[in-house]
């Protein structure tokens, strides 16, 4: 086992523990969970978080930074719309900050959040909460192994690896 086989690459898996802060606060942790997992260089996370893990080895830690742009994008004033209220499924709280998963005409699925509860319609923004705000990271390489054919496939990691 040559050390390069540890070193972060693409079409490796990565598992990775980390930290998200945005304004000084927590937004979000893998401390408690698993380590997230992912092919290397398939954009499966954030491509400013992606680019700075390349030749970063098992067991090491990165304090990362990431610009609003190449991390959730900048915020775009026009990405909302309001839906009528009668209009909205009865399940979802209709409370700001609540994601909802929408589907257009043509059957694509994606996110949007509550911006605001009017007396006749709800305000959805398309922009991710953390659009237009800098992402700080600390991250720590867990594991790197070789993606296996099916997984390089299916551009997925899969669980509980076959051989």
């Amino acid at each position: 086992m040559g050390k390069e086989e540890h070193v972060v690459a693409d079409d490796k898996v990565v598992a990775l523990n980390y930290t998200l802060t945005v304004d000084d606060q927590v937004v979000d942790s893998s401390e408690g969970h698993e380590p997230i997992e992912f092919i290397q260089g398939q954009g499966q996370i954030i491509a400013g978080l992606e680019e700075e893990l390349y030749g970063m080895s098992v067991g090491d830690e990165k304090e990362v930074r990431v610009e609003a742009a190449k991390g959730y994008g900048e915020v775009d004033p026009s990405a909302n719309v309001a839906i009528n209220r009668d209009d909205f499924p009865q399940e979802i709280p209709m409370e700001p900050g609540v994601e909802v998963t929408l589907r257009n005409q043509e059957g694509r699925s994606f996110q949007a959040w509550i911006q605001e509860v009017g007396e006749e319609n709800v305000l959805l923004d398309y922009n991710h909460p953390l659009a237009g705000k800098d992402l700080e990271f600390m991250v720590k390489v867990v594991n790197v192994r070789e993606a296996t054919a099916e997984e390089l496939a299916h551009g997925h990691v899969h669980d509980g690896h076959t051989h």
